[in-house]
């Protein structure tokens, strides 16, 4: 069995193919992620740098098993590779814009989808301001399809909230951790690039190291929700 290339206080993450790791791992409760689209992505944004394309990004990815796999998955950009979904599930929304629409003229898609693999509720709009040079959680982003934390939080919270163990296959710079740590849960991240993994090792330790006395208490809270259920 692969050996992690990092633990720490429940977080362990793996810099490989996730295709690879995933057969081998046990004990996850739920995926929450943010895989490859299928769209070719290259291009720049004007608050960072050029960006490169991201490996399996050419269409031919297949993450069918990932989708049905069976616990709660939550998995962005659904609606770009429809044809893997197993059922029409249900979908949260991230508008990325003002309500008022003050900030239409902004770069970039002004909404994305999630697929959710819950039959029953119902959909979900999340309102989160980002994009162009607006950074919802300040600063430069780190990879060029980052998600806010905000965003992640609302996605957990919406598709698996009684989970305590939460897999990323496609970490990327590793936001998906961080709000696992935030809410007091257990994280196992996958990401093939060296680089992007590296990212999300820092965010993570930077994440556990603000407070460790608030996440344990975030993680004694979150035990005593799911025993209520």
């Amino acid at each position: 069995m692969r050996k992690p290339d990092y633990q720490r206080d429940g977080i362990t993450l793996y810099c490989a193919d996730c295709l690879e790791v995933l057969p081998e791992l046990s004990g996850v409760d739920a995926v929450v992620t943010d895989p490859p689209y299928g769209i070719e992505f290259s291009g720049s944004n004007a608050s960072t740098r050029e960006w490169s394309g991201f490996d399996g990004d050419d269409g031919t990815l297949d993450i069918r098993s990932i989708l049905s796999m069976d616990c709660p998955v939550v998995a962005f950009g659904a609606n770009c590779y429809p044809e893997q979904l197993p059922h029409r599930g249900r979908w949260l929304c991230w508008d990325k814009r003002t309500i008022d629409g003050a900030c239409d003229a902004m770069l970039g898609s002004p909404f994305e989808m999630a697929w959710c693999n819950r039959r029953s509720g119902f959909d979900k709009i999340v309102r989160v301001l980002h994009g162009g040079v607006v950074n919802a959680d300040g600063g430069k982003r780190v990879h060029p399809t980052q998600k806010p934390v905000a965003v992640m939080l609302a996605a957990i919270s919406w598709g698996c909230a009684l989970s305590q163990t939460i897999l990323d296959p496609f970490m990327g710079s590793g936001t998906t951790g961080v709000a696992c740590i935030k809410t007091g849960r257990h994280f196992i991240g996958i990401e093939k690039d060296p680089t992007y993994f590296a990212t999300a090792v820092k965010r993570i330790d930077a994440a556990l190291d603000i407070d460790r006395d608030s996440l344990w208490s975030a993680r004694e809270l979150a035990e005593q929700q799911r025993e209520l259920f």
